[in-house]
């Protein structure tokens, strides 16, 4: 069966910057780039070179690497009224920027060209004309038709006669943009289908960008494809101004593995998605979105005891995939809406899938936990430790006796913080005493717990903390109310998450850490699973 192919078009680096919180350094914009273009990624709209330097450096740069069929477009609008084409500013450094394409903007809605512009109807006409004639002599012309689909539904014939002089002056490519996020699935659909059909008699293709401010640009991408549209473009996870744009993760998860006739990235496996939407995460310092479609954490997270029942059984029963087809994971968790299906899919590897008498215990123990506020999603290696325990496999490496937690300023005047930990352990019937100083009352805790157990356990020198967070389980008890401290950590080979619960915070950041040093030794021994 003949595929057909859809040419993917990636403006993270251009109209994803533009979301709120996101800024992108050159270093990250080059490094995005070569990751996108590793990916299969058509086209990777680089910026604008006349708003910034910093575009300017990327377009100079990023010559230099070799994006294999991956084609860099520099974005720039139309000519400025009153002026021509290869005289205008703008339209000089879009050829300066030497990129095999160029995207030009411009207005499609008559309302905009009347309002904003301030020039009449068939001088914008010419500005879209003679930007893209000067243009197209230089690069492949893409054309971005901006707010389209408003415009069309205000005039529909002037609509298509912007289309009609952006493909007489050369454009390869109009790109239909729903610019306001705010068009319905059957209106993209049924005006696109009109464009192809009124255009089909010039030498260009169809393409489409959506916004998402009514939750449907990827259900809009998806209709304007159908409706004959052979480019999508949009973001890596949808980041943008207002809403956003198109998440590119699910159209391109959407067009490959459920539709059965097109294909996208040069027909690549879909197994690096997942990376490349954390990857651009962590760039751009932005929170993963846990619940995102096909790559979040929580995309294939089970938690209903019936539904991981089931899951056992036929994964299909609640995966719409096979999450490894995007590079993700299944993943079980914890918690008293769990049943024993939970616990023989999330223990397994502690070998006590027989045991039913085992497992009913664990899980009364965690429900009684989380109704102290305890939650297992995150905390996986806590979880480990509290399954040794109930069955009896658990060894302590150290006894906590006590501790200490001092917290101040050194100098009043100077406003100089200290925070300094006093415990006492007993290791291999030795006690310990010992004391550290640290950046705040848990840094103390955890230099000072180290000091005491790094003669015995040496292997703790590998251990870093990665993240530390706080909740508060009931706020409704004020100052009194229980703290949740989730501490995530790592080392050479993995990370882990552990927790603590207390009305005190350092206590709750105790447990976590107790549980962190814990884990670690217990599986620098032996495997978890292990008796």
């Amino acid at each position: 069966m003949n595929l057909k192919p859809i040419q993917i078009y990636d403006t993270t680096l251009r109209d994803g910057s533009q979301g709120e919180g996101v800024s992108f350094s050159l270093q990250d914009k080059l490094n995005i780039a070569r990751r996108l273009a590793e990916s299969g990624i058509d086209f990777i709209e680089g910026g604008y070179p006349l708003s910034n330097e910093k575009d300017v450096a990327f377009f100079e740069q990023i010559r230099q690497f070799d994006l294999g069929h991956t084609q860099v477009c520099a974005f720039g609008m139309t000519r400025r009224k009153s002026m021509k084409a290869e005289d205008d500013p703008g339209m000089q450094a879009l050829v300066q920027a030497q990129t095999p394409c160029i995207t030009l903007v411009g207005k499609t809605w008559d309302y905009h060209a009347t309002e904003v512009l301030r020039v009449t109807l068939d001088e914008n006409l010419d500005m879209i004309g003679e930007s893209g004639e000067f243009l197209a002599r230089h690069a492949q012309l893409i054309y971005d038709a901006e707010h389209f689909f408003d415009g069309y539904h205000a005039n529909p014939d002037y609509a298509i006669k912007t289309l009609i002089s952006a493909a007489s002056a050369g454009a390869k490519w109009l790109v239909l943009c729903d610019t306001n996020g705010g068009t319905l699935p059957e209106h993209i659909a049924e005006i696109t289908q009109k464009v192809v059909s009124e255009l089909s008699g010039y030498d260009t293709a169809i393409g489409i960008h959506t916004h998402n401010d009514g939750e449907l640009a990827v259900a809009n991408s998806l209709a304007a494809v159908d409706a004959g549209a052979l480019q999508v473009q949009g973001t890596i996870n949808g980041i943008g101004e207002r809403c956003g744009n198109a998440d590119l993760i699910s159209v391109v998860s959407n067009l490959a593995l459920k539709k059965d006739s097109y294909s996208v990235l040069g027909g690549k496996p879909l197994t690096h998605l997942t990376e490349l939407s954390r990857y651009v995460y962590e760039t751009a310092n932005l929170q993963w979105k846990n619940g995102q479609a096909f790559v979040g954490q929580s995309a294939f997270a089970h938690k209903g005891g019936m539904h991981v029942h089931a899951i056992n059984k036929a994964s299909k029963t609640y995966e719409h995939i096979d999450p490894a087809l995007v590079g993700n994971e299944r993943r079980i968790l914890v918690s008293e809406l769990s049943g024993r299906s939970n616990i023989v899919a999330i223990a397994t590897k502690h070998n006590i899938e027989g045991n039913r008498e085992l497992m009913d215990k664990i899980l009364q123990e965690v429900v009684r936990l989380e109704n102290h506020g305890y939650q297992f999603e995150n905390a996986g290696a806590s979880f480990d430790l509290l399954v040794k325990r109930v069955a009896g496999t658990y060894t302590s490496h150290f006894s906590p006796i006590k501790y200490r937690v001092v917290a101040g300023d050194r100098n009043s005047d100077e406003k100089n913080v200290f925070a300094e930990a006093i415990i006492k352990l007993k290791v291999r019937e030795t006690l310990w005493f010992d004391a550290a100083e640290g950046y705040g009352p848990v840094n103390a805790l955890d230099a000072a717990l180290r000091k005491a157990l790094m003669d015995a356990y040496p292997s703790l020198n590998d251990m870093h903390l990665i993240d530390y967070k706080v909740r508060v389980v009931d706020s409704g008890a004020g100052t009194a109310a229980s703290i949740r401290v989730n501490i995530e950590s790592g080392d050479a080979t993995e990370t882990w998450g552990t927790i603590g619960v207390s009305e005190n915070i350092i206590e709750a950041s105790w447990q976590a850490l107790v549980d962190s040093v814990e884990y670690k030794l217990h599986k620098d021994e032996l495997p978890l699973g292990g008796s």
